[in-house]
């Protein structure tokens, strides 16, 4: 019989493409999304991919009464695992609006938590971030790093969701890893799923191949007077499909019983600190197009320089990061391509 896994927000950008990894390793998935920052397209997107159709259920966590009726219901029989991405994410959005913030990404994971024990789902893999160290005192970070003030609302409820993560699996009726993710860019391969943001997303990638193509005439780049080489914040950007592999990693380790305790951290990074400037010069050499951008004032919750030391991941789940930045720009240029056709 395969392995059962649920996957809240399995539409989105990240668990689309970790929904195609767990597919193409023999596992079932049911999705459960409630397209707030997602399309159901993309379920058939990841049909052509996989050659299967995950379940899916349109299904918003928050609402207590209809998680619980799904976990009672026939669709949940047999799930074996939780891998948790549902929750808003934009940083700037999340400082003008905590309240959204805290309510969704947080009672979405109580509710999600508490039906796992009712129903005696044990592990889980929990879609965390590196804004949880917020501005760190020296770079690279490791798991062990200090958590400086969260930023934004937004990398505070990361780090409370851990918090209470780690409290739920000291009672021992949980075992969880939380993966703490960097910059995550580029799309499938295939250019079948790839980040469709919402209207208020400003991420990186979207905005540099929307600019490039004529559908967004500027790019404002936040800052230019941060302590970094060239003014510009820097991140460590993560291919998706890499990141997508590392979550089966860590729900094959939990199901192996490999794990060290009921509570495990982890960074998923490429161990390199790329500036805003550095990936902008970057994307024009490998697109061969000119970009329109200008620099204006910081952005309230932004980090000035963050990246991964990922040893501990590499050591202890078997991952690593595999493509680079070209990769990382070439696919999300052909997710563009395709979206515009």
């Amino acid at each position: 019989m395969k392995n059962k896994v649920l996957v809240t927000g399995g539409l989105g950008y990240i668990g689309s493409h970790t929904v195609v990894e767990l597919q193409q390793n023999d596992y079932d998935v049911v999705i459960l999304d409630n397209l707030s920052n997602s399309k159901i397209e993309v379920l058939d997107a990841i049909a052509k991919i996989t050659g299967t159709k995950p379940d899916f259920e349109l299904i918003d966590l928050c609402d207590e009464s209809l998680l619980s009726g799904f976990f009672e219901s026939g669709g949940a029989k047999a799930i074996g695992a939780v891998i948790h991405f549902a929750a808003f994410k934009n940083v700037g959005e999340s400082v003008q609006d905590p309240q959204k913030y805290y309510r969704n990404n947080l009672l979405s994971l109580l509710n999600l938590l508490n039906c796992m024990r009712a129903n005696e789902v044990r592990d889980l893999v929990f879609s965390s971030s590196c804004s949880v160290y917020g501005n760190p005192d020296k770079v690279p970070v490791t798991e062990t790093t200090p958590l400086q003030e969260a930023a934004s609302p937004y990398g505070n409820t990361k780090k409370i969701s851990e918090d209470i993560i780690r409290d739920f699996a000291r009672s021992k009726e949980i075992s969880a890893i939380a993966l703490r993710y960097f910059n995550p860019i580029g799309a499938h391969p295939s250019a079948e799923i790839g980040e469709l943001p919402s209207e208020h997303s400003d991420n990186i990638m979207p905005a540099l191949t929307k600019n490039a193509t004529g559908q967004l005439k500027e790019l404002n780049i936040y800052g230019g007077d941060y302590n970094t080489s060239d003014g510009t914040c820097v991140r460590d950007y993560i291919e998706i499909t890499d990141l997508a592999k590392a979550h089966l990693k860590a729900l094959k380790r939990l199901g192996n019983s490999n794990n060290m305790g009921t509570y495990e951290v982890y960074n998923l990074g490429t161990g390199l600190g790329v500036s805003v400037l550095e990936i902008v010069n970057s994307f024009e050499r490998v697109s061969g197009a000119k970009l329109n951008y200008k620099i204006v004032d910081r952005r309230e919750g932004d980090v000035e320089i963050v990246y991964a030391d990922p040893s501990l991941a590499n050591k202890e789940l078997g991952w690593s990061a595999e493509n680079n930045l070209d990769t990382m720009i070439a696919t999300a240029l052909a997710w563009q391509k395709k979206t515009n056709e």
